[in-house]
């Protein structure tokens, strides 16, 4: 039996997140169905990591065991056919048997988008946050550096999570502005429930003068998620990269 990965983009605006759910749609399970109308067979795509509702992937990594002898560089041509448009397989890869998308990888990159402008773009809804209110872009930057390293990120993790272990380890936190555009990119070897869109609403709340530069240390190490700033909206949120 081959083992197959493939690299995903996908818009998450019509979906429920990755993961399959019993009344909702997702991409896992569209994805599946393709497959199944392509090959015959009915599997379980592996994820590299669940993501919610409206959240957007340029670079997702799944894989499956499949007994097709579909070519493994026409697999995305045979998938694309069927797929919405809204989900493309952009690339295929044959991997080791015992490769497992969500268990194997090393880390993620995730890139947060902030529209700072009065009024919402119509055609940007979707795909970034919209802040109608003044930013200091310089205090986010600053207040950035803090989040690098290995912390106790409890404070920056939903409720409702069952992970024991909060401590994580980020490479890179940055934020640019281009224009009305402020973008936050963030790696690190994993991520809580949440974490990136809540370091993205605290970074906002920093860039707004309701939390202090100076404060995001003792937040950290307070480990009290009242603390911290919102949970940003999902629609700006993208997984970029896996690490493997």
């Amino acid at each position: 039996m081959r083992n197959i990965a493939f690299k995903l983009e996908y818009d998450g605006t019509s979906y429920h997140g990755w993961q399959r759910q019993d009344n909702a749609v997702t991409v896992q399970e569209v994805l599946e169905n393709t497959i199944a109308k392509v090959t015959g067979e009915h599997t379980s795509v592996i994820g590299c990591s669940r993501t919610d509702t409206g959240v957007h992937a340029l670079g997702y990594i799944c894989n499956f065991h499949t007994n097709s002898r579909i070519p493994t560089d026409k697999f995305p041509y045979a998938l694309n056919t069927q797929l919405p448009s809204d989900i493309r397989v952009l690339q295929a890869f044959e991997v080791a048997a015992d490769f497992h998308a969500r268990y194997c990888s090393k880390g993620k990159k995730y890139r947060y988008k902030i529209i700072n402008t009065t009024f919402h773009s119509v055609f940007q809804r979707n795909y970034a946050c919209h802040w109608p209110y003044p930013l200091n872009v310089e205090l986010m930057k600053k207040a950035a550096q803090y989040f690098i390293g290995e912390h106790d990120f409890r404070a920056f993790m939903a409720t409702g999570s069952s992970v024991k272990d909060t401590v994580r380890n980020v490479y890179a936190l940055s934020v640019e502005k281009y224009a009305h555009e402020i973008i936050m990119e963030i790696s690190a070897n994993g991520f809580l429930y949440n974490m990136v869109r809540i370091i993205a609403g605290t970074l906002l709340y920093v860039g707004n003068h309701r939390i202090d530069v100076e404060d995001i240390p003792y937040i950290l190490n307070k480990g009290d998620r009242t603390q911290a700033g919102i949970t940003a909206p999902a629609q700006g949120l993208y997984l970029v990269e896996v690490y493997y």
